[in-house]
């Protein structure tokens, strides 16, 4: 007799939810936020309309995890490499903007799924509370890792000047981050980066980095 399989496994809960969010995200990046429809969703992830009903109460509580998941994974990749080592503190910076301006955070589908979500964060409070807290998280990175390069190059620069500081740095790795994701094949990362560090250090008032090697070496 042959043998039938199970068309449902049981799974525990956090690793469903978290399996019924890379669906939505691997939706929104082909598809469009548009095609995110629980019918889509649920075909895409191989469950049933109920399971997704299940986890999340409604389509919109399952995109706004779905945004948040995105936005916290690209900061993840973005400050995790090599950043806990005890590394100068340019080197710090350096190996910050080389993460955040080369794949897998800098690409096609990441900034696909950003555009798809960031359209609803005007009108949806949860999204832009979720969009709020992501911009803050990779902001105040940007505040620690600038605040020893200020001390070792002896200014005495106060929190609201840093803040200031990384507001900048932040509109340049965002702009950059943006367009090489959309234009990939005209601007290719290490250019990328090497801009993104000479006008890094040229908003911190740092001497002009040596551009002839990578940043991140």
């Amino acid at each position: 007799m042959p043998q039938t399989t199970p068309k449902f496994s049981r799974v525990p809960a956090q690793e469903r939810r978290r399996d019924l969010i890379e669906a939505t995200l691997r939706v929104v990046a082909n598809r469009g936020v548009e095609a995110a429809t629980v019918r889509t969703i649920s075909q895409e992830a191989g469950v049933s309309f109920s399971l997704i009903r299940h986890h999340f109460t409604t389509k919109e509580d399952l995109l706004c995890a779905a945004f948040e998941h995105h936005m916290r994974s690209l900061t993840h990749l973005s400050t995790t490499p090599d950043l806990t080592q005890d590394l100068p503190p340019l080197q710090m910076l350096a190996r910050f903007i080389t993460s955040t301006l080369s794949p897998p955070v800098m690409s096609p589908d990441a900034a696909q799924i950003w555009a798809g979500f960031i359209q609803m964060v005007p009108r949806d409070h949860a999204m832009r509370q979720v969009h709020q807290n992501q911009y803050q998280a990779y902001h105040q990175e940007l505040e620690m890792l600038i605040k020893p390069i200020l001390i070792a190059a002896g200014r005495d620069a106060d929190d609201n000047e840093i803040h200031h500081l990384a507001l900048a740095c932040n509109a340049v790795l965002d702009g950059l981050w943006l367009e090489g994701s959309m234009l990939p094949d005209l601007l290719d990362h290490p250019t990328l980066v090497m801009i993104a560090t000479r006008s890094i250090h040229a908003i911190l008032g740092l001497a002009h980095p040596q551009t002839h090697k990578d940043p991140a070496a």
